[in-house]
């Protein structure tokens, strides 16, 4: 993985004129565009859940999205032959396992069930500061004290929003974002942890593939107990869910970021919870008040101060 240093120098090559400035700026522009990639399938995440609700259940769409996702990755590491991990890096694949393929995905579908999709998008919007204030506590980092003040006044904005909407307290879709929020957040730092050791794309291919003694049975009894009803919708947004969220989306976005570095790619990831309120118009018909943009752009705003903080 290239280092954000890296990211620098070719800028500096490119900026500077020599001979080797296409050469230098064209892993730049790619990498940008793929972790560009990245953020829009991740900001369809809910409208594809919404639309997969249309036709089945809550575990349903939680347990056959990891199916299906899994089918892809062990398909992808077979066919580039992958050793599997290390016994020391299990544990921690359990972690994203239980954190980012089931925890997340569980989660926000039950949430789903109660909240639209503009409301989530604005919660889930904290998920950047929430996964650094964990990284730090699991890494022993100190963060500055603008960073902490930055953090805590983002989720000060979020708890407001979700109080003021649901007329003075939290709902139980609120609470179940709020834990979404925690088991990803857990989830990506241990991720970003092993991604020092393997490429990232591995890092969630096996996670979704240790996934599968669990989720497989758990698919077929969920089927059986929750209502079917399959449409052009339900179909779309469970193979969206599967391929473009829970695999495609997290390839490119590791090689985006491995090509232009973590900082700057983070800086397009801005852009997320924002992305999400339009799809929530145009593909679901949502009706968003001025409440949602001030309190998404406000959480972007802190985003942005613990980035220089």
């Amino acid at each position: 993985m290239r280092t954000q240093d890296s990211a620098t120098v070719d800028d500096t090559i490119a900026v500077s004129g020599d001979p080797g400035t296409v050469a230098a700026t064209a892993p730049t522009q790619s990498g940008t565009l793929l972790a560009a990639l990245g953020v829009v399938a991740f900001s369809l995440t809910f409208p594809g859940t919404a639309w997969a609700l249309e036709g089945l259940g809550p575990w349903s769409v939680t347990t056959c999205r990891v199916v299906l996702a899994a089918l892809v990755a062990g398909g992808a590491l077979a066919a580039r032959r992958v050793a599997p991990p290390q016994r020391r890096h299990w544990p921690g694949l359990l972690v994203v396992a239980a954190g980012v393929v089931v925890g997340f995905p569980l989660l926000t579908t039950l949430a789903l069930q109660t909240s639209t999709t503009s409301h989530a998008a604005v919660v889930v919007g904290l998920l950047p500061l929430t996964t650094a204030a964990v990284s730090a506590v699991r890494t022993g980092a100190r963060p500055s004290r603008r960073f902490w003040a930055a953090a805590l006044t983002g989720a000060a904005v979020v708890i407001g929003f979700a109080v003021q909407q649901s007329g003075g307290a939290p709902t139980i879709g609120d609470l179940y974002l709020f834990g979404a929020l925690l088991v990803c957040a857990a989830g990506y730092a241990e991720g970003g942890r092993l991604a020092r050791s393997m490429p990232g794309w591995q890092v969630i291919g096996w996670a979704l593939v240790a996934c599968v003694p669990v989720a497989l049975p758990g698919a077929v009894v969920a089927l059986l107990s929750e209502d079917v009803r399959l449409g052009g919708h339900a179909v779309a947004g469970l193979l969206w869910l599967a391929v473009g969220s829970q695999f495609v989306g997290l390839v490119v976005w590791y090689r985006g970021m491995a090509a232009i570095g973590v900082a700057r790619a983070s800086q397009l990831q801005l852009a997320q919870p924002l992305l999400t309120l339009v799809w929530s118009v145009l593909l679901l018909g949502e009706h968003i008040g001025p409440a949602a943009p001030i309190a998404a752009v406000a959480v972007l705003v802190c985003i942005g101060v613990t980035q220089r903080g």
